[in-house]
């Protein structure tokens, strides 16, 4: 999947963030680390130019897995500031990178049916940044694309949410949720949506939720004017709440 339709929208919602930053030099690597006997190999990407240690963005990847795009927007939350980590849940430590749907499906059913599994997977990436020495332990949001953003995340970004979850599992978690949503989400309609909101409200969870009209599934890929500005919008708003988490 190519990035050039999502740079324009991106560069225009960081823009003033980072113009000021010209002696700002983005360090990107890899991180191997294992789950289990599972190899595995998230993207780190951070400012070297910022001193000391700094809170951290742990991001789970859509349904096309470590592709390109994932790198990007990696690359975006670091250069608001944090350290940027993209998690690597299908595999890709082991060369799993899907190529088309039918595989990209196969990879998220085994997540989907199988939410222990989900849940430590996406443990040892947080563990692996936890180690990072630029980290601030004490501070790390979760932010999810589509099948990640269906992971128990803080932010969820056109998140594949199912119809049903486990009862009380809003019970169970904590901090702050950001809830992103394109209102003509064929997939994942806004009735669905209202089910986790409606589990959240019940267990007096603090959370945001913006729908965008005119938006479909899918659109930090924008594709029309609706999909461009509901990516602008996502990418400000959770720049906004980031910063009001973490206290920045």
């Amino acid at each position: 999947m190519s990035i050039k339709r999502i740079l324009p929208a991106i560069l225009a919602a960081v823009f003033a963030l980072v113009c000021g930053s010209a002696q700002a030099e983005v360090k990107k690597g890899w991180i191997d680390y294992t789950h289990g006997t599972k190899k595995l190999k998230g993207y780190v990407v951070y400012d070297d130019a910022k001193n000391g240690k700094r809170p951290a963005i742990l991001m789970v990847h859509a349904r096309e897995g470590m592709t390109p795009k994932t790198l990007a927007m990696t690359e975006l939350w670091a250069k608001l500031g944090y350290v940027a980590f993209a998690a690597d849940i299908f595999g890709y430590g082991e060369g799993v990178l899907p190529k088309n749907v039918e595989e990209m499906s196969a990879q998220t059913t085994i997540f989907r049916k199988d939410r222990p599994l989900t849940r430590s997977r996406t443990q040892a990436g947080w563990d692996a940044l936890v180690k990072h020495p630029l980290v601030d332990a004490g501070r790390i949001a979760l932010i999810g694309y589509c099948f990640g953003g269906d992971v128990a995340l803080n932010v969820s970004i056109h998140g594949s949410f199912e119809k049903k979850y486990q009862d009380g599992w809003a019970k169970n978690v904590k901090g702050r949720f950001l809830i992103l949503h394109g209102a003509e989400d064929v997939g994942y309609p806004l009735t669905t949506v209202q089910t986790v909101i409606d589990d959240l409200r019940v267990a007096k969870v603090s959370f945001q939720y913006e729908v965008y009209s005119g938006a479909g599934h899918g659109f930090s890929s924008p594709k029309g004017a609706d999909n461009e500005r509901a990516n602008t919008q996502s990418i400000a708003s959770t720049a906004r709440n980031l910063r009001e988490v973490f206290g920045d």
